[in-house]
């Protein structure tokens, strides 16, 4: 990581932890433990904790008023030599922990080192990781909300544009192109549920449970708490340390959003093919070849979906570290940073480029009102209208799978048969069925909710708007205080 300062590691350094030991730790062992490479970007939370921290010492009497003042002073000084890079880290500082300790001992000497009263590493990177993830699961959150908006942007273009339905990926009956936009939507929409559902089981507050057994000293976990914009302290203070939870729920919500991205990225590949030709990308967000100057490749798509299976391993990497762990803290527990914020880099990047391009993408109608009925995409409206004349499904499918046969073996449409063809077919076929056989009277007639008919669509377009709007609030919320 840029931030921190690549030098070689001396057996000295600001170790929290040295007093035990008569000298340093190898080389080897003090390169495989550290840490801040990676955790420097908890440091504004670990401030804020640190601020929480002080008053509770102050209001304990641990801390004079004097005190506190110069403190909290020194916390801000720091945080700002911190966003401005003035003050870095080292690789000999460990963890992000140390580091911050070693600038409020450059700002105040002994007095710095009075703020690990009453707290360890252990419950500290703990609230740090919640706060970290609890932020960024805004950002994520306004990110799927503007991919979600840019697909319902397309959707309300096309209420009236017709494609082929699929599955098996043949064609089987015609939908509106809006109606399988928001069909993308819908994922979308449950993957923001799932964060706001993990977020209220996330702000859960482990500061003040020590290294594992709280702490002696008169602390005030609920006020921590509640200055730190969580919900409540933790009720265990072994699980406080040793929960990873969160980070599982959350790894497992950024993997299931990478599976829905890899799908939407999926079908854009192929309309963008020859093969459909449904749609067009824009040049800003589509790539060429090096070798042959008339590709236009959707690259966009494509990372999209092999970003999922690196989303998908993190949630393993983590599970799989917690899997045989005892209670209470482990320093296994060091490998959960690195997959969360490898899925919080990877959905900041991902996210936007996809949102660009479904914005500006240009989608073909008159390709997609070719294909819609291609592939006898109405033979369900034939077996519909024998069943509103009385005849048994079975027996209608039967009839129906028929007359396709005949088409299939004189390649020609269904409403190329003839009147006698119908006949010859079945008894039941009479030439009125061809009222049914276009794609916009078959989109017509799907009038019950959730259906892809006109109505129902612009029913659907405005309940998800009015979802979107709702869920705009909520990203704007701060949740960490500054």
């Amino acid at each position: 990581m840029e931030a921190v300062e690549q030098q070689s590691l001396n057996t000295g350094g600001a170790r929290l932890w040295g007093g035990r030991f008569a000298g340093g730790p190898a080389e080897a062992l003090a390169r495989l433990s550290v840490s801040v490479q990676f955790d420097w970007r908890l440091a504004p939370y670990d401030l804020a904790a640190s601020r929480a921290h002080a008053g509770v010492l102050a209001r304990a009497g641990l801390l004079t008023a004097d005190e506190l003042g110069r403190m909290l002073a020194a916390l801000d000084d720091l945080e700002a030599a911190c966003a401005s890079g003035q003050f870095r880290p080292t690789i000999e500082d460990e963890d992000v922990h140390t580091a911050l300790e070693r600038g409020l001992l450059e700002r105040l000497g002994a007095l710095g080192g009075k703020l690990r009263a009453g707290r360890s590493r252990n419950d500290q990177v703990a609230t740090d990781l919640r706060l970290y993830l609890r932020d960024r699961a805004r950002g994520i959150a306004e990110r799927l909300v503007e991919l979600a908006e840019a697909l319902v942007e397309q959707a309300g273009r096309h209420l009236d544009t017709p494609m082929p339905g699929m599955t098996h990926l043949q064609h089987a009956q015609p939908v509106s192109f809006a109606h399988h936009l928001l069909a993308h939507v819908h994922p979308l929409l449950r993957d923001l549920d799932r964060l706001r559902d993990w977020d209220a089981r996330a702000a859960i507050c482990p500061l003040g449970a020590g290294a594992l057994a709280g702490s002696s000293l008169p602390l005030d976990p609920v006020r921590v708490a509640r200055e730190l914009g969580f919900n409540a302290p933790a009720e265990n203070s072994i699980d406080a340390v040793g929960d990873r939870d969160f980070v599982a729920e959350f790894l497992f919500v950024t993997a299931l959003v990478g599976v829905h991205l890899s799908r939407l990225g999926e079908e854009v590949v192929l309309w963008t093919s020859q093969e459909f030709g449904w749609v067009e990308l824009d040049d800003s967000f589509a790539t060429g070849s090096s070798i042959m100057p008339q590709k236009k490749n959707a690259d966009i798509a494509e990372l999209a979906r092999g970003k999922a299976g690196r989303l998908i391993g993190g949630l393993v990497t983590l599970l799989t570290m917690l899997k045989g762990l005892p209670l209470a803290y482990d320093r296994d527990m060091q490998e959960d940073k690195e997959p969360a914020f490898d899925a919080v880099d990877t959905l900041d990047t991902v996210l936007p480029a996809l949102s660009g391009m479904i914005h500006t993408m240009t989608v073909r109608v008159d390709r997609l009102v070719a294909a819609a009925p291609q592939g006898y995409t109405l033979a369900t409206e034939i077996a519909d209208w024998l069943v509103r004349r009385g005849v048994p499904f079975r027996e209608a499918h039967e009839v129906t799978g028929q007359l396709v046969a005949l088409c299939v073996t004189r390649d020609c449409a269904l409403a190329d048969v003839s009147d006698d063809d119908l006949s010859m077919v079945s008894e039941h076929l009479e030439p009125d069925v061809r009222e049914v056989l276009s794609v916009r009277s078959a989109l017509a007639a799907r009038t019950t909710p959730g259906s892809t008919g006109p109505g129902p669509v612009a029913d659907q377009l405005a309940v998800v708007d009015a979802k979107l709007a709702g869920w705009r609030e909520w990203v704007a919320q701060t949740v960490v205080p500054r």
